[in-house]
């Protein structure tokens, strides 16, 4: 059945309010990004000289940024794994057992998400602290005097340090919302394996997987893209990128070119390898992900 003309027109200006906002905020940016990442441009000033792809050779040539975006993919990688794991593992446990306070720990492993991440970065901050730092006074307690305080966010250690905190501030959230996937699972599934003679284990990977699988899907998707933004606001407060750029993400290195030394052509250059990487990636996810929608 054909719409009519006049229903054609009240949809479209229905529309027109979110499109105009999408395009405004979103498409002109991403596509202002694009441009101006081929000009030598301190960003203030309307004097702009075009250099063509120069600035993303500076970027292949530039120490700083390979290893901002060698922090990047460690940080995307390894979080990633570690969070979706952790959260994937307890959520099973808290539904899937009768274990006494659900209540309590599910509230308990939810509140770092409900803190900014500024205040995720002080309370780490307080616990990496080199000289009156919380791990380091635990490690005292049993190797008294002679334990060597340890610089957690110095050069070799501040990377695996950013990535714990990250961790722990998401697995609350991701938990929640796989328990909730598992808590729709009809028990009768599971009385059905066991008759079956299958285990905990088993059921696990045989029935609460797959079944949660399209849960998994999305969330690891919205997960690797918020990841970056994350890790940059958390690496901001907590390291400023240091020691040295030890610490710096592919977000942080875009702020300190593009508004601390006015590079704001070569900052948008980094913009467009995060795009990108970030699109790319989440192609790539969705497609080893894709499978067969197991129905119940």
């Amino acid at each position: 059945m054909r719409k009519s003309p006049s229903r054609r027109a009240f949809e479209w200006l229905c529309s027109f309010p979110a499109i105009f906002l999408y395009t405004i905020f979103l498409v002109y940016p991403t596509i202002s990004i694009f441009l101006n990442s081929g000009y030598r441009w301190g960003g203030l000033s309307g004097k702009k000289s075009f250099v063509g792809f120069e600035n993303f050779q500076k970027l292949a040539a530039d120490p700083k940024f390979i290893r901002a975006f060698q922090n990047t993919v460690f940080l995307m990688v390894l979080v990633t794994i570690v969070t979706m794991a952790c959260a994937i593992i307890f959520a099973a446990i808290l539904t899937g057992e009768r274990i006494r306070g659900q209540n309590f720990f599910r509230i308990l492993f939810y509140i770092p998400n409900i803190l900014s991440i500024a205040v995720v970065a002080a309370i780490f901050a307080a616990v990496y602290g080199m000289d009156d730092g919380l791990l380091n006074g635990f490690f005292r307690l049993f190797h008294g005097e002679t334990w060597q305080n340890t610089p957690f966010l110095g050069q070799g250690l501040v990377v695996d340090s950013i990535a714990f905190a990250m961790i722990w501030q998401a697995v609350g959230y991701y938990m929640v919302m796989y328990m909730s996937s598992m808590a729709q699972i009809p028990q009768q599934l599971y009385e059905a394996s066991a008759i079956d003679g299958a285990g905990r284990v088993r059921q696990f990977f045989d029935v609460t997987l797959p079944l949660s699988w399209e849960t998994i899907r999305t969330t690891l998707t919205f997960y690797v893209i918020s990841n970056i933004n994350i890790a940059f606001q958390i690496v901001r407060v907590l390291t400023g990128g240091g020691p040295d750029g030890a610490s710096a993400t592919l977000l942080n290195y875009l702020y300190d070119q593009a508004y601390d030394n006015s590079s704001y052509g070569y900052g948008l250059a980094i913009g467009v390898v995060v795009f990108l990487f970030s699109f790319g990636l989440t192609a790539i996810i969705n497609r080893i992900t894709k499978r067969d929608v197991v129905q119940y």
